[in-house]
């Protein structure tokens, strides 16, 4: 969960290699804090969250991208389906998916990674995050609303399953 929070945070291999190895340190230094009213991994991705955006703000303020495609919805997306003929396409789906949500905006891919990959519920992204619960299911919302437009803009349904 670490590596995947951080990675979706920070882009540099190196720079996440040294906030992973912080965030390790941080919490085994702050063990005997842990005070059992979350879950341990809620506790330790708070950790890897503030600290990968500490990171991203001491070298680059900007957080938030412009987010663009009005009016895109989400059920099109889930329509996309890979046949077992076109299993090989499926590397090519996954490669997509993972190179689009990487160009997401901070707090989209890091809700979407939590959600999806961490199988996390929303509240306990909202407190790995410290975001309202609605912020994290409107964030949700939105960080799939953009990823379905930028595929669609960019790929066919015959790319996504070949």
């Amino acid at each position: 969960m670490v590596w995947h929070l951080v990675s979706k945070i920070v882009k540099s291999e190196s720079d996440r290699e040294d906030v992973c190895q912080d965030v390790f340190i941080k919490v085994f230094k702050n063990l005997k804090s842990f005070k059992f009213e979350s879950k341990l991994s809620t506790w330790i991705g708070r950790i890897a969250y503030n600290s990968a955006i500490n990171f991203i703000q001491k070298k680059k303020p900007e957080l938030y991208e412009d987010i663009s495609p009005e009016g895109v919805t989400l059920d099109s997306l889930a329509g996309i389906e890979v046949s077992p003929e076109s299993f090989a396409g499926t590397e090519n789906v996954n490669g997509i998916l993972k190179k689009e949500i990487m160009n997401l905006p901070i707090q989209y891919k890091t809700i979407i990674t939590l959600f999806h990959l961490e199988e996390l519920n929303y509240s306990e992204i909202a407190e790995i995050t410290e975001l309202p619960i609605g912020t994290v299911k409107s964030h949700l919302f939105r960080a799939r609303k953009l990823l379905k437009g930028r595929l669609e803009m960019k790929y066919t349904k015959e790319d996504l399953c070949q």
